[in-house]
């Protein structure tokens, strides 16, 4: 918390003798008043005008006539000492008119709070929502993995000169254990989802990495991780290749299509195609039929 004065009146200024008015009584109290004020360093101006309505309704310092250039004044000071170092701290008094003086010193106390930090974006299920990679997988410490609707490619580095004799690979149904020999195992955990070893393989690319593929079981639908437990990525932001439709049999392509429309309606609150399609049959059922009460009716 950063405070931008904090002052007390250390000497009675000579009274100026004035018809009594209430703002002249609210301006003559000694009494200090707190004012708390949340500071966004994006938006100072709005900052600045709390506390010149703050001001304003603790005093009548605004109405003055010489209140603008006591301001201009505060300000200028404020940016030269930014450009140079001060070397006197001490509070500076600001003149007004023949009849009237201020001190900056008896100016209320302001604490300044700092914005809280933006919350980060959650998925579904309420978790850290991560960006996918490229390949629409997840890039991590040790390894990396990207996927597509029918395939799931798992890249490992390993030391430069890795013969494909020194791997330990394991592809089960529901789990994958690969590493080297004599050493802990890469990756040792069971699949998010399954797979289908017998149209999974490995290899070593450049005698530098351990390449897998892996092929899904339910080819109609996004892992969010490798691994039951692991990080999750935000699979609303994957990015399918179009290019690569054109490639299915019609009726996977059909169902392709479709599971893509839904993901886009569901990211933007919107009924998917099967909802769409149950709120039409209603509506067809409900206009044959007007002598019956729909207004209790619900689509589930």
């Amino acid at each position: 918390m950063a405070i931008i004065s904090d002052y007390t009146e250390e000497e009675k200024k000579p009274e100026v003798k004035k018809k009594p008015s209430a703002s002249a009584s609210t301006s003559s109290s000694s009494k200090t008043t707190p004012f708390s004020a949340t500071f966004d360093a994006s938006n100072p101006l709005g900052f600045l005008e709390k506390v010149f309505e703050f001001v304003a309704n603790e005093s009548d310092f605004l109405t003055k006539d010489a209140a603008e250039k006591q301001i201009t004044a505060v300000a200028q000071a404020a940016k030269e000492k930014r450009k140079k170092p001060v070397e006197d701290d001490t509070p500076k008094k600001v003149k007004k008119g023949k009849d009237e003086d201020q001190d900056l010193e008896n100016l209320p106390t302001i604490d300044v709070k700092k914005a809280p930090p933006q919350e980060p974006q959650r998925d579904a299920d309420g978790n850290p929502a991560i960006v996918p990679n490229k390949g629409n997988g997840l890039d991590l410490d040790n390894h990396s993995w990207t996927q597509t609707l029918q395939e799931l490619t798992i890249i490992i580095p390993v030391p430069n000169g890795t013969k494909s004799r020194s791997v330990v690979c394991e592809i089960k149904k529901n789990h994958l254990k690969v590493g080297l020999k004599g050493q802990p195992p890469i990756i040792d955990g069971e699949l998010s989802q399954s797979i289908k070893p017998d149209d999974c393989y490995w290899s070593i690319e450049d005698q530098n990495s351990i390449s897998i593929l892996l092929t899904k079981q339910n080819q109609m639908e996004w892992w969010k991780s490798l691994l039951k437990g692991g990080p999750e990525i935000d699979t609303q932001k994957v990015e399918p290749e179009n290019s690569k439709l054109s490639d299915l049999d019609p009726e996977t392509r059909k169902t392709v299509e479709k599971m893509m429309f839904d993901q886009r309606q569901k990211s933007m609150g919107l009924p998917t195609s099967d909802e769409m399609q149950k709120q039409e049959v209603l509506k067809k059922f409900m206009a044959e039929h007007p002598e019956m009460d729909f207004s209790r009716a619900k689509i589930s």
